[in-house]
């Protein structure tokens, strides 16, 4: 189900039957005017910051520094602390600063990095003048923060070249809390006021105005929000000096690329999670999903900025090229003129404190990296996860799914889970069944996994009220829920109903809410069934901008406006607990959720919601994802064919083409479409799909070890041309193609009618390159070789996706297809050896049992293969680990050998005895190594002989 209609929805709940209504109803969401925050503390020219530096306030602590800051016209002062960020490859700045007498405590976020608290390493200062103080961090050669004490700016430094300035625009807000003002009293006869009423000078000196409207209290449209504490909004600008090109700060539908925003008129990116139906494309308007982290990226370096804020947050762009627009045709490459001014970005928030990393770079991959060593990486899915699943809303009974799940054996299309919307439970009782259609639910599920498949589940956070209801008398008794502003549990209308919502910020209700996924209490599940966690942001069909109210109250008196974008996060926590105990610790638990934040990658994988069958939706899929990958969630896909609508066939079989060279792939619709599973097309159709999903199973064992490489060194999946090509200009808005790992370059048709050719960039080396400036690149099903960079036409027909294998790398595939990814286990590789200019390349491969965490007690094979000399050679990349596979190598292509070997022959043991001679075959310049029949597990060794 994803979103499904919001305004429609509610009349649902209340019995009323509405059609369709064709896209977003933009008037239910905010603009920056809107919201008062953002209205009050937008600023679109530089200016002199009101903010200066107390030189002797200095005091110099092991692992951070701190120093007071003060608003020169409201005398108001902050402390700002600087560390340095300990384990980061190249250097990660924290930079804070808080209220240094605040009326209450302003919340600080929390759950979303990797440790409680950040981890730092010696920061010393090198230098203090009455104008600066230079810090330095010891343990990471050539890195350095300046504070400029008037006006107040931070320059950070890589290597003396100046990366990220703070507040260089001078646009920093920071509205500190105080009491509401008094209405205005009239002056005595005497025109003198009453002793100690300074109210007036205090309300003069206040930033923002105390009359502000929207200041103490706002309304939009039929909504209060009571605003208890008053102003307390935020902002503070980062330039990237050495950089061409913004982007981050998912979720929007958008280019990868972020447009310049900065004009009167247009609103800046959004971050708040809202629940948007059909939503539109190529703007910046809050979606599912919030993670603030942007990078800015040059030619010479790559820093980016984790804004760690989880209230409603603006992001205006202040782009290099603004009177540019960023688009990905190949045709009109983006033209980056020099420019007068760096791009740069200014963040607003409404509540918190000013929380920052500066992720200091150099490249594209150490500016990931640094990202992901505070927030995390996604750990390793089991196989199934990654392979096909079929989804719609809804699946109508047990009948329904067993065909289903046997048309695809009929038709010999793989698949490995079939998904249950909503009216699998008992009229919208989460962790129930409804027993006239699913009257045997665990045979249902056992018949899915003798088969070798698996089922997932919806669970939303919204909880039926209804007396009858176990779940929900438990939840009150206990005060598991979200309160109102009055204390009492908060009611909203959702799927069932009157709902209220779980208080995931209770450590109480996050416990109680997962153990309801344990076996002994949700009995009719198993230990295997995936999760699904959607209306995660959370979605109030009733609510302001269909969410929940700023002015509710959480556990320990959070406020909602203060961890609105963390509400889904938190319940992906729970979840993944529950699931976690449920399998015993033993197995690895698969959820997929809508809303997110910084960290969610640690516990679910991403879609991009509500989208629509039309190209554009299409096209987006890929923007929203590479987004997604470079800030830390790399297991992301959009519902193939496009949630609402009924795609044609022409669509339907690319958008298959396109998913199958995502890292999630499904295939899911809304419950007014009509089905579209894909033996309902015709038959040609059918066989392109056929294809697509086949050509996803061939590449598991390449996937699967993409994954893992993710968890080991926090690198997207789906990559930027960008992460590998840092300095060819040309590549930095291209986001109609992309690379997975640094193996494969995918450029899906994206176009309609577009038989003929597709256009694709192979990207610049910027090295010289040798001739034509680029890497070799083989297409994957034809082995041509692509030397040059530039744009070409590839030929494509209607089974055509353009990938190509870069030269320099081995891909392992499985060649067999089976139903399931599950009966794959055992079947033997094909490695395809791809040469670059030197005749040399190197691969790897990753082995384990699929689905445990015994890979983390040392039971896998993580294998190099590298060729070189004409000898292709297997090694173990971890010695001390092991896995007993019964998986063997059937198969060695090898493309761009500069000559046809005459013979082949296999070594194996320690002495480097020849095992045997092997079978050759050759076919234009690709050259088969048919059957070397060694185990994965051996060292191993294949010699041409020419």
């Amino acid at each position: 189900m994803a979103g499904r209609r919001s305004a429609c929805a509610l009349l649902v709940a209340l019995g009323c039957l509405l059609a369709l209504v064709a896209g977003v109803d933009r008037n239910n969401f905010k603009t920056c005017e809107q919201s008062s925050f953002c209205r009050r503390l937008r600023s679109l020219e530089p200016q002199t910051s009101e903010f200066e530096v107390l030189p002797a306030s200095l005091q110099q602590f092991k692992q951070h520094i701190t120093l007071s800051v003060l608003h020169q016209r409201t005398k108001h002062e902050y402390v700002l602390k600087l560390a340095c960020v300990k384990g980061t490859a190249g250097g990660t700045f924290h930079l804070q600063v808080d209220e240094k007498q605040p009326l209450s405590v302003r919340y600080r976020v929390q759950d979303a990095l990797v440790s409680a608290e950040p981890q730092y390493s010696a920061t010393r200062v090198e230098s203090s003048t009455g104008s600066a103080i230079t810090v330095v961090c010891p343990e990471v050669e050539g890195v350095k923060a300046t504070v400029q004490v008037t006006p107040f700016k931070v320059d950070f430094y890589q290597h003396d070249r100046l990366v990220v300035t703070a507040n260089g625009k001078g646009m920093m807000r920071f509205e500190h809390l105080r009491r509401k003002p008094e209405p205005k009293q009239e002056l005595p006869e005497d025109g003198q006021k009453p002793e100690g009423d300074d109210g007036a000078d205090q309300q003069q000196q206040d930033d923002p105005p105390a009359d502000d409207p929207g200041a103490w209290e706002e309304n939009f449209k039929s909504h209060h929000d009571s605003k208890p504490k008053g102003p307390e909004g935020l902002a503070l600008d980062f330039t990237f000096p050495q950089a061409k090109v913004v982007f981050g700060v998912p979720e929007h539908a958008d280019s990868f690329a972020l447009r310049h925003t900065a004009t009167k008129g247009t609103d800046p990116y959004r971050l708040y999670n809202l629940d948007v139906f059909e939503y539109e494309l190529n703007n910046g308007m809050a979606l599912y999903g919030s993670v603030p982290v942007v990078y800015g990226h040059g030619e010479t370096n790559t820093a980016g900025v984790f804004w760690l804020n989880a209230a409603e947050t603006w992001v205006d762009v202040f782009s290099a090229n603004r009177d540019t627009d960023v688009v990905s045709s190949l045709v009109n490459l983006v033209s980056w003129n020099s420019q007068t001014e760096p791009p740069a970005v200014n963040f607003i928030s409404e509540s918190g404190i000013v929380d920052v990393f500066v992720l200091m770079g150099p490249s594209p991959t150490d500016a990931f990296r640094q990202y992901t060593d505070l927030t995390g990486k996604a750990p390793l899915p089991q196989l199934y996860a990654i392979a096909y699943h079929q989804c719609r809303w809804n699946y109508n009974d047990e009948k329904d799914v067993e065909t289903v799940s046997a048309k695809f054996d009929e038709h010999d299309i793989p698949m490995d889970t079939m998904w249950l919307d909503i009216e699998y439970t008992d009229g919208k009782r989460y962790f129930t069944w409804d027993h006239h259609k699913f009257p045997h639910p665990v045979e249902m599920i056992r018949n899915l996994t003798e088969l070798g498949r698996h089922l997932t589940v919806i669970i939303d956070p919204h909880i039926k009220r209804d007396s009858g209801y176990f779940f929900h008398n438990e939840c009150t008794d206990r005060g598991l829920y979200v309160k109102n502003k009055d204390g009492g549990d908060y009611e909203g209308w959702c799927w069932p109903g009157a709902a209220s919502y779980v208080d995931f910020f209770s450590p109480d209700a996050r416990r109680h809410y997962a153990d309801q996924y344990l076996l002994e209490n949700f009995r009719e599940q198993s230990e295997r069934v995936g999760i699904w966690n959607d209306m995660n942001e959370p979605s109030v069909f009733n609510g302001p901008e269909v969410t929940m109210l700023k002015d509710n109250v959480h556990h320990g008196g959070l406020e909602h406006r203060d961890v609105h974008n963390l509400y889904g996060h938190m319940q992906l926590i729970a979840t993944f607990d529950g699931l976690l105990r449920r399998g015993h610790g033993r197995l690895r638990p698969f959820i997929l959720t809508r809303a997110h934040f910084a960290g969610s990658q640690r516990y679910a994988a991403v879609w991009t919601g509500d989208n629509m069958a039309d190209w554009g939706h299409l096209q987006a899929s890929i923007k929203m994802c590479l987004s997604l990958a470079v800030a830390g969630i790399s297991f992301c896909g959009a519902d193939v064919g496009g949630f609402f609508g009924n795609p044609d066939a022409e669509l339907f079989a690319r958008w298959y083409q396109a998913g199958a060279f995502q890292p999630f792939f499904r295939s899911h619709a809304h419950i007014d479409t009509k089905r579209r599973e894909p033996w309902l097309f015709p038959e040609e159709t059918k066989l392109v799909i056929r294809d697509a999903i086949r050509k996803r199973y061939r590449l598991l064992p390449f996937w699967y070890t993409l994954f893992y490489e993710h968890e080991r060194s926090g690198l997207p999946i789906m990559r930027p041309l960008l992460a590998h090509y840092p300095a060819d200009v040309n590549a930095y808005a291209i986001d109609n193609q992309y690379l997975l790992g640094d193996q494969l370059l995918v450029a899906p048709v994206l176009e309609q009618k577009q038989q003929r050719s597709r256009d694709v960039y192979f990207p610049a080396r910027g090295d010289g390159g040798g001739e034509g400036g680029g890497d070799w690149w083989y297409d994957w099903d034809t082995h041509v070789r692509h030397s040059r960079a530039g744009v070409e036409a590839i030929a494509v027909d209607n089974y055509k996706v353009p990938v190509f294998q870069r030269g320099g790398t081995i891909l392992p595939t499985k060649e067999r297809i089976r139903r399931a990814s599950t009966l794959m286990h055992d079947d033997p590789y094909t490695l395809t050896v791809a040469l670059d200019r030197e005749g040399r390349a190197k691969g790897t491969l990753y082995i384990d049992d699929e689905t445990s965490y015994e890979y983390r007690r040392g039971q896998y094979l993580y294998l190099e293969f590298e060729f070189r000399d004409g000898v292709l050679s297997s090694r173990k990349i971890d010695a001390t680990a092991n896995y007993k596979t019964a998986s063997w190598l059937e198969r060695v292509v090898i493309v761009g050998l500069g000559k046809v070997p005459t013979a082949a022959t296999l070594y194996t043991d320690a002495t480097g005895a020849a095992t045997g001679r092997l079978e050759l075959e050759r076919a234009g310049d690709v050259v088969t190594v048919r059957k070397p029949a060694v185990s994965m597990l051996d060292a191993w060794s294949i010699k041409l002989d020419f």
